[in-house]
């Protein structure tokens, strides 16, 4: 039986790779999987899933997959959905429809919260309505468990601004509950942003 995953984690957990990894275990044994991924992530042109590690494929975007028909859909054993967080409530109802009424499994990767600690409406609703949901885990500098995006810049995390910006390395880290809420990036690490090393 099919179901809906959500695979959450935060920055730098490796979510994409996961994501890739788990298409070419399908190809691997001879099924298709269909890759897509959000609209608003363009980082890496429309339709490039890319993790930061290297692997990338070519997918389509989220409003394809819900414009496609159903016979369309069924042909694939899986579909695997990449920053999901972006996605809206609609189109995370739609991709339960997929799971309920066609029988293919849907996989979904992205990030639970933003950097002020708010969901994001698609993993608002993958939090109530899906069927598994598991944490892809990352650590913090300090060791521990990282669930927390903190964004910053020269000046150390910043807390306003809005919720979607688009950015990597230079502009997230990912940290522990403690460190992200004493605005706390490095400990006695000494790490600059690339246009501030000499």
């Amino acid at each position: 039986m099919a179901k809906l995953y959500f695979y959450y984690g935060a920055m730098g957990s490796s979510k994409t790779a996961n994501a890739l990894m788990a298409e070419y275990n399908y190809r691997e044994r001879g099924q298709k999987a269909l890759l897509a991924k959000s609209n608003i992530d363009t980082r890496d042109g429309a339709n490039i899933m890319r993790s930061r590690i290297g692997l990338q494929k070519e997918c389509i975007l989220l409003s394809e997959l819900c414009e496609m028909k159903d016979e369309d859909i069924k042909q694939y054993d899986a579909v695997i959905v990449d920053e999901i967080q972006f996605a809206s409530r609609d189109q995370i109802d739609h991709l339960a429809y997929i799971v309920d009424n066609l029988d293919v499994p849907v996989l979904c990767y992205g990030l639970r919260s933003d950097f002020q600690l708010n969901l994001f409406e698609g993993s608002e609703r993958l939090i109530a309505i899906a069927d598994v949901i598991k944490e892809v885990k990352t650590v913090c500098w300090c060791g521990k468990k990282a669930i927390t995006n903190a964004r910053y810049n020269k000046n150390g995390i910043v807390r306003e601004g809005s919720q979607v910006m688009l950015g990597a390395n230079d502009e997230y880290i990912a940290l522990c509950r403690k460190h992200f809420l004493e605005g706390n990036l490095y400990g006695d690490k000494e790490i600059k942003k690339e246009d501030e090393k000499e």
